[in-house]
């Protein structure tokens, strides 16, 4: 993919991030009033490490999940506009897919589809259909985080058309083949899908993967700032995982901070490594 090819990509970014964020503007205006009818008691909360440290002092809220929704798409449309903005004349391949870690907050929007269906009540068929967007949109993130390692640590970069196909077809086979139950939700207004701890663990392995390759990057090229890289895309991973994960109004402060010093770390050394070369 030329320069040329890529800053046009980034715009499309731009653009699509920016519709999404007056989506979820205009979608505020009805679910917000609606939460108050909501009871979250009768709902499952989220089961990961911060949510059960958070969660035990503070209870749900969807007005505080509703307030993360928020964070990550104008985190979203931020980062690709900075990104476009540092590095619109600086080649560097790892930074495409940096990139589409960072458009894809804008998907989260996709959530706000349960609350618009209890005061609308459309079918569920979209509920279904909105619910394997998002996780196609989270799983290409994390698969595209991994292709960022794996081109730092010496993937051919003239094949990016190539990579970004097999990571929207590995995508597409997980999120087809996952069994969603439209019924059930947790108080993050994600849905309650199957294979969790499977799909949770087909994560883990891509994280750890992609420290390693930046982490091989560092020794290979003999740049130490490959090694800042994995701790950037550590704290936007950790970022991400309570700003989509969690129910309480301390995890989306925390979450947008982790995610935004991260991909702000991350990006800020790939444009130092790159200048040089």
């Amino acid at each position: 993919m030329t320069l040329s090819e890529r800053n046009t990509f980034f715009k499309a970014g731009i653009a699509f991030c920016a519709a999404c964020a007056l989506i979820l503007l205009a979608a505020s205006f009805f679910t917000i009033p609606s939460y108050q009818g909501i009871d979250e008691t009768d709902i499952r909360r989220p089961s990961n490490i911060i949510q059960s440290i958070t969660g035990f002092f503070m209870s749900a809220s969807y007005y505080a999940v509703h307030a993360s929704l928020i964070m990550s798409v104008v985190f979203s449309l931020f980062a690709v506009i900075l990104i476009h903005s540092f590095f619109e004349r600086t080649s560097a391949p790892e930074i495409l897919y940096i990139a589409i870690f960072a458009i894809s907050f804008a998907f989260e929007a996709i959530r706000l589809i349960l609350p618009l269906q209890s005061i609308f009540n459309f079918p569920s068929f979209y509920v279904r259909a909105a619910s394997r967007i998002l996780l196609f949109a989270r799983f290409f993130s994390i698969f595209s985080l991994f292709a960022a390692g794996l081109c730092a640590a010496g993937l051919d970069v003239q094949k990016t058309r190539n990579v970004i196909f097999v990571i929207i077809i590995a995508s597409l086979v997980i999120t087809m083949g996952v069994p969603i139950d439209v019924l059930n939700w947790d108080t993050s207004l994600n849905m309650v899908n199957g294979y969790a701890s499977m799909f949770r663990m087909i994560g883990l392995v891509a994280f750890l993967t992609t420290m390693i390759s930046f982490f091989i990057a560092a020794k290979i090229r003999g740049s130490k700032e490959y090694n800042y890289v994995a701790l950037g895309v550590l704290l936007a991973l950790i970022g991400r995982n309570i700003l989509l994960n969690t129910d309480n109004w301390i995890c989306p402060v925390l979450g947008i901070l982790l995610l935004s010093f991260g991909t702000w770390f991350l990006c800020s050394k790939l444009h130092k490594i790159h200048l040089w070369l």
